[in-house]
C-alpha cells in the first residue's frame, strides 16, 4: 500500500503540526506519496509544497482582502489538482478561512476529509458550524473541552492532544537554556515573541520595543527576541532602529530554548503563549488587528478570554491585553509585577502544570492512526 495524502497547513504552527504528522505516517508507511502546501518543517519531513506556505500566511479582514485574488487562486489551483489526481484522504491543518472550502469541494466528490485543529467555533462565529459539518468527515481537536462541543453537535470528533505537551518536558532548566544559548547565566532576561507573521510584527514590535525601553529604565535586563523568518527579522531590524538603546538580541527560530532561558516572556497571542506556559514561564500577553477586524470581533466574540492558558484554565491566569489596551504603560507594569514578585511566579507553575498533564496524549501517532484511518 502507497497512501497517496494531501496535506494543506498555513502558517508556522500548522507547520509543526503537519511535520509531526507526516513523520509518523511514514513511520507506517514510508514510500507514502504527501503532498500539498506546507513549511520547512513540513518538506523537510517529506512533503511536496504545491505552493508557499507564506501565501496563506495572513490574518485579519483586511489583511486577507488585500491578498484575496491570490488566496483564491491558489485554492482553485489546489481544487482542481486533487479533483484530477484525487488523494485517499484531504487533511487541512488549521487554517479555517481557506481549508474549509476546499474540504467542502473535495468531500463533495468522495475525497474523505479531516481537519486538524478545532476552528473558535465555541468562541466566536458560531455559525461555522454548518459548513464545518459540510466540509469534514472527522475533526481531530486539540484541546479537551472542544470534545463535547463536537459531540453536541453530532460531529465526528476525536481528541489527539497538543504535540507541543509531549515534545516539551515538565521541567525545562532555564541555566541549560542559558549555556545553550551561550548567553550569561546571571543576567536578567525578557523574551520578547511580536509574532510569526509580518502583519504581527509590524503591530507589535514597537509597541514590545517601546515597553522593553521603559523597563530599561527600571532595571538592566536584557531582551532576547526569537524571529521565524528573514522577512519579520528584517521587520523588526527596521523598528529596532528607533530603539538602539534597548540591550536586545535577535535569534533565528530557537523560541523555546529563548523562553525556557527567560526570566518572563512578553508575546503575542498565538500558539507560542502555550508554549510558554508548557515551558512554566511567566508571560503577559498582547495583541493587535486591525480596526476592522477588532470591531467585528466585539460583535461575535463569546469568551472573556483570547489567550490559550486563560482559555485551558477557564479563567484569568495570565494578564492579557487587546487593542487599545495593550499600551507600553500597561505591558510594563504587567511585566514588572512577575519580576519583582516571586511567589506569583510558583503559582503560574502549579496551573501550567495541570495544563500541562491535560494535553500530553502521544499526539502525533494518534492523528496520523486517525487520518489513516479514513482511507
Amino acid at each position: 500500500m502507497k497512501p497517496y495524502i494531501a496535506i494543506v497547513a498555513g502558517e508556522t504552527s500548522g507547520d509543526l503540526l503537519g511535520a509531526g504528522l507526516i513523520k509518523a505516517i511514514r513511520t507506517r508507511f514510508p514510500n507514502a506519496r504527501i503532498e500539498g502546501i506546507g513549511g520547512a518543517n513540513m518538506i523537510s519531513a517529506g512533503m511536496k509544497s504545491l505552493y508557499p506556505m507564506e501565501w496563506l500566511s495572513v490574518m485579519g479582514l483586511s489583511e486577507v482582502l488585500q491578498h484575496l485574488p491570490r488566496l483564491w487562486s491558489c485554492r482553485q489551483g489546489l481544487k482542481k489538482h486533487f479533483l484530477k489526481d484525487p488523494p485517499d484522504v484531504f487533511v487541512g491543518i488549521d487554517a479555517p478561512d481557506f481549508n474549509l472550502g476546499l474540504e467542502v469541494a473535495l468531500k463533495k466528490n468522495n475525497i474523505p476529509t479531516v481537519h486538524y485543529v478545532s476552528p473558535t467555533v465555541w468562541a466566536w462565529r458560531e455559525y461555522r458550524l454548518k459548513k464545518i459539518q459540510r466540509a469534514c468527515d472527522l475533526m481531530l481537536t486539540l484541546f479537551p473541552f472542544e470534545v463535547a462541543y463536537y459531540q453536541k453537535h453530532n460531529m465526528p470528533v476525536k481528541f489527539v492532544g497538543h504535540p507541543f505537551a509531549w515534545q516539551i518536558p515538565f521541567s525545562s532548566d532555564k541555566q541549560q537554556a542559558r549555556h545553550l544559548l551561550k548567553i550569561p547565566q546571571d543576567n536578567q532576561y525578557i523574551a520578547l515573541l511580536p509574532g510569526s507573521r509580518a502583519s504581527e510584527v509590524s503591530r507589535l514590535g514597537n509597541l514590545f520595543l517601546k515597553t522593553a525601553q521603559l523597563l530599561q529604565t527600571r532595571k538592566k535586563i536584557t531582551f532576547l527576541v526569537p524571529l521565524a523568518n528573514q522577512k519579520v527579522t528584517e521587520l523588526f531590524k527596521a523598528q529596532w532602529e528607533h530603539f538602539k538603546d534597548v540591550d536586545v538580541q535577535l535569534f533565528h527560530g530557537q523560541a523555546r530554548q529563548i523562553m525556557a532561558a527567560s526570566d518572563v516572556v512578553l508575546l503575542a497571542s498565538g500558539t507560542a503563549t502555550l508554549e510558554t506556559a508548557l515551558i512554566k514561564r511567566p508571560m503577559v500577553v498582547a495583541y493587535k488587528v486591525s480596526n476592522s477586524t477588532y470591531w467585528l470581533a466585539k460583535k461575535l466574540v463569546k469568551v472573556n478570554h483570547f489567550s490559550l492558558p486563560n482559555l485551558l484554565a477557564q479563567q484569568s491566569l495570565v494578564p492579557e491585553f487587546i487593542q487599545d489596551q495593550a499600551t507600553p504603560e500597561h505591558l510594563v507594569e504587567a511585566v514588572w509585577d512577575f519580576l519583582e514578585h516571586s511567589e506569583k511566579q510558583l503559582a503560574l507553575e502549579s496551573a501550567f502544570n495541570i495544563i500541562h498533564f491535560s494535553l500530553r496524549q502521544n499526539s502525533d501517532e494518534l492523528a496520523a492512526d486517525a487520518v489513516l484511518s479514513m482511507i
